[in-house]
């Protein structure tokens, strides 16, 4: 990331960022101009929060339909059901994430290690913190280098001290940044995926962009598959201008995409079918 004064802005000026940034507001705007949401708002962030935690589960590895999600009751993996797992992490996460929105900003370090612990469901010791060194990171689908316990102790306290301060940043920035640098951290032992995908959740939900959470994103990185994601994350960790902003643009149309979402969501139930 730059090292300038404001450093997230700085990224906002980056060749079609403000174009990505211009698109996502305008897609944002549409469907929270729609007639349905003066009237059942509510029921358009239930079904946003169950399509965004569904798309959350397949991209670390859970890809299940969206009925299967909505009918299942028992996560808890019993016989070894790794992705029944994933997918009960990735609800507990995306109702958690509602509940840390006024605390984001004073400690982020505390939200993401309670994001952590929501999602491990366990108390063991290495979880809810940052890993410490020789500590290994279960997260198969992510095969970028590891950075060491030191130099994620450095950028985590970097992040969050960009968070606190505050910035001109277009929240779509911010919220690819968050997410970007988690994946590239990995700083838990297990789960970083959905717990940076919650965190860019929490960013556009906190920012105002999207403050009903009826945008999710989590939707849109899924749809455009994992193969794009990733190599939308290589361009991030490379750190090159091009790199950084083809991210950003991703992660603008994922969230373009779960607007579209929510507007079939509204289509919907205007005609009386969900």
């Amino acid at each position: 990331m730059s090292t300038t004064a404001d450093p997230l802005a700085a990224l906002g000026a980056l060749p079609g960022v403000a174009d990505s940034v211009d698109s996502v507001r305008k897609a944002v705007d549409r469907v929270y101009g729609h007639r349905v949401m003066r009237r059942r708002s509510t029921a358009v962030t239930s079904e946003a929060a169950l399509r965004g935690a569904r798309g959350s589960a397949a991209l670390s590895g859970a890809d299940w339909p969206l009925e299967e999600v909505r009918r299942r009751s028992d996560f808890s993996g019993a016989g070894g059901d790794e992705e029944a797992r994933t997918v009960g992490a990735a609800l507990r996460l995306t109702a958690e994430a509602g509940q840390l929105l006024s605390i984001w900003r004073q400690s982020p370090l505390r939200v993401l290690a309670r994001l952590h612990l929501v999602a491990a469901a366990d108390n063991g010791d290495t979880v809810g913190r940052p890993r410490q060194g020789g500590e290994p990171v279960d997260e198969p689908l992510v095969e970028l280098p590891l950075p060491d316990a030191q130099e994620v102790a450095g950028r985590l306290e970097g992040l969050s001290g960009l968070i606190i301060a505050g910035d001109s940043a277009p929240a779509l920035v911010t919220a690819a940044v968050v997410h970007g640098e988690l994946l590239a951290l990995r700083p838990f032992g297990s789960h970083n995926g959905l717990v940076a995908r919650t965190a860019e959740r929490i960013v556009l939900v906190g920012s105002g962009l999207d403050p009903k959470s009826i945008c999710p994103a989590e939707v849109g990185h899924a749809e455009q598959g994992r193969a794009e994601y990733l190599a939308a994350l290589e361009g991030y960790v490379s750190g090159t201008p091009d790199g950084v902003a083809a991210w950003i643009a991703h992660c603008g149309r994922s969230v373009e995409f779960g607007a579209r979402e929510s507007t079939a969501v509204c289509e919907a139930l205007q005609r009386g079918a969900a």
